[in-house]
C-alpha cells in the first residue's frame, strides 16, 4: 500500500454537546490538560456543536423554550485548540438566531476550517456530509436532528421558489395505542369538544388527509396525537418515512466518498418506560423507537458508527452488526449558562422585566441552582468515547468519564476533565449497566471501562 489510509486503521474520539461560551485554552489542571491530549491525540474528534455562533448582530431571536445559545467566533479557535475538527450543527439551538444564524453559523465554521454538517441554507445543504481528511483516510459526517421546532427545519428550494435556512429534521410520528374502552371516550370527547368536526371541515378546505386525519373504528386523532385501539396504554414511536428515506440516500452517498462514517444524531425523544415511569428527566435512559430505527438503517446504509447526543447524559451503547451506536454522549462542554444577552421573550417566560440581566433570568429559571441542569449532578457527569478500528472493523471502544464541576459557581462549571473517584465510578457504572441490557458488554480497566470486539 502507498498510503496510510489503506491500513483500515483509525481511532474517533466522540464526545456529545459541546455547548461553547467561554475560553477553553488558558485552562492547566493536569486532569484538564490530559484529557484534551487525548482528544488531540485521535486521529478525528467530533462533537455536536449545540450552539449559534454568531457576532451579535447576525441573525435575530426565534421563539424558544430553552436558552439562547450564541457563541462567539473568535471562540472557535478554543474549539480547535481541544483537538476538535468535526462538528454536528443539527440541534435545537442551531435556529436560536433564525435563519440568518445558521447562515453566520456556517459562514464562521468555514472561515475557521472546522467541517460541519446538519445545516445550512436549504434542506440538500443541510443534508449534504461533511468530510475530513485525516493520515487514517477521509472521514464523513451526515448530521440529523430529531428535536427541533416545526419552523426552524430547513426547506428544499424549487426552481420558482427559494429554499428555507435552517436543520436537517428527522421527523417522528407518535402512536399512543389504549385500551377499548378508553378510545370510547376519546372518541366521545373528540366529537363533544368539536376536534372531529374540526378536522371534517379542514378536509373540506386547504389541509390534505395526512394533515386533518379522519376518525376509524380502530383510531381517533384526538389534541393532534392518534390513538390506535389496543391491550394496554403503551406508547410507541415511527421515523418520518420521507425524512428517513433521504437521509439515508446522503448516507449511502457519503458511504461512496469517505474510508469511515460517522452518522450524528440529536434527540430528547425516549422510549416508552422512560416516559412513563422516570421521577426527573436524568432518570430518563431509554432510546425513542424512532432513534433505535433511524441508528441501525444508518447503519445499514453504510455508517460505521453513530454518534447521539442531546440527553445530556451518558446513555447506553449498542453493537449493531459490529458497529457501536452511542444512543447518548451525554455533554462535553456545558457552557449554556452564562450567554451575555438573551431575547426579551426568555424573560417574559418568568415574569422578568426589561431591567433584569442574564443572571437574573438564570437564578429565576433555575431557582438558584436548585433545579433543572444545575441541580442535578447527573448533567455534570459525562463521558468521551474513544473507538478504535482495525482492518476496517472495531476492535474497542474505552470510555473516559468526564467531570463538569457540579455545584462550582457558573463562571467556572461546564469545562471538562478526567473523573476520579467517586465521579468516574458513577459514570462507569451508568455506561456499564444501560449497555449492557442492550447487548453491549463493557469491563472495567482502572479509570475507564472498555468494550472489546
Amino acid at each position: 500500500m502507498i498510503y496510510e489510509g489503506g491500513k483500515r486503521a483509525i481511532t474517533l474520539m466522540l464526545g456529545g454537546d459541546f455547548m461553547l461560551g467561554r475560553r477553553l485554552s488558558n485552562f492547566r489542571e493536569p486532569a484538564y490538560l490530559a484529557l484534551v491530549e487525548k482528544v488531540r491525540s485521535a486521529d478525528l474528534a467530533f462533537a455536536n456543536l449545540e450552539t449559534t455562533v454568531r457576532h451579535t448582530h447576525e441573525g435575530n431571536p426565534t421563539i424558544s423554550p430553552g436558552t439562547y445559545m450564541t457563541t462567539t467566533p473568535h471562540l472557535l479557535d478554543d474549539l480547535k485548540w481541544f483537538g476538535v475538527s468535526m462538528v454536528s450543527c443539527a440541534n435545537n439551538h442551531a435556529f436560536d438566531y433564525g435563519e440568518g444564524g445558521v447562515a453566520a453559523t456556517c459562514r464562521h465554521l468555514d472561515a475557521a476550517g472546522v467541517a460541519h454538517a446538519g445545516s445550512g441554507e436549504n434542506l440538500t445543504l443541510a443534508r449534504r456530509p461533511a468530510y475530513v481528511d485525516t493520515p487514517a483516510g477521509r472521514v464523513g459526517l451526515v448530521a440529523v436532528t430529531a428535536t427541533f421546532l416545526p419552523w426552524t427545519r430547513a426547506g428544499e428550494p424549487r426552481a420558482d421558489s427559494p429554499g428555507r435556512a435552517g436543520v436537517n429534521p428527522l421527523r417522528s410520528k407518535l402512536e399512543y395505542e389504549v385500551s377499548g374502552a378508553d378510545l370510547d371516550v376519546l372518541r366521545k370527547l373528540s366529537g363533544e369538544l368539536g376536534f372531529a368536526k374540526e378536522n371534517a371541515r379542514n378536509r373540506q378546505h386547504f389541509f390534505s388527509e395526512k394533515e386533518a386525519p379522519a376518525d376509524s373504528g380502530g383510531e381517533v386523532h384526538f389534541l393532534n396525537s392518534k390513538f390506535v385501539r389496543g391491550e394496554k396504554a403503551v406508547i410507541s414511536s415511527r421515523a418520518d418515512p420521507a425524512d428517513l428515506a433521504d437521509n439515508l440516500r446522503w448516507i449511502r452517498e457519503a458511504r461512496r466518498q469517505c474510508d469511515w462514517l460517522i452518522v450524528s444524531l440529536h434527540s430528547h425523544e425516549y422510549g416508552f418506560a422512560s416516559v412513563a415511569n422516570a421521577e426527573k428527566r436524568s432518570d430518563m435512559t431509554e432510546p425513542a423507537d424512532f432513534c433505535v430505527e433511524f441508528a441501525r438503517a444508518a447503519i445499514d446504509a453504510g455508517a460505521d458508527v453513530v454518534a447521539g447526543h442531546g440527553s445530556h447524559t451518558p446513555l447506553a451503547t449498542e453493537i449493531y452488526k459490529n458497529k457501536p451506536i452511542f444512543y447518548g454522549l451525554g455533554n462535553l462542554v456545558f457552557h449554556n449558562d452564562t450567554v451575555e444577552s438573551l431575547p426579551s421573550e426568555a424573560y417574559e417566560r418568568f415574569d422578568l422585566t426589561a431591567n433584569d440581566t442574564p443572571a437574573d433570568f438564570q437564578d429565576t429559571r433555575t431557582a438558584n441552582d436548585t433545579k433543572g441542569h444545575p441541580g442535578d449532578r447527573a448533567f455534570w457527569e459525562s463521558m468521551v468515547a474513544e473507538c478504535r478500528f482495525e482492518d476496517g472493523k472495531l476492535s474497542k471502544i474505552v470510555v473516559h468519564p468526564c467531570d463538569l464541576g457540579y455545584k462550582l459557581a457558573r463562571s467556572q462549571r461546564g469545562r471538562p476533565v478526567l473523573a476520579q473517584g467517586e465521579t468516574a465510578e458513577r459514570v462507569l457504572t451508568r455506561v456499564e449497566t444501560l449497555s449492557s441490557k442492550r447487548g453491549a458488554i463493557f469491563k472495567r480497566t482502572g479509570t475507564t471501562t472498555t468494550y472489546s470486539a
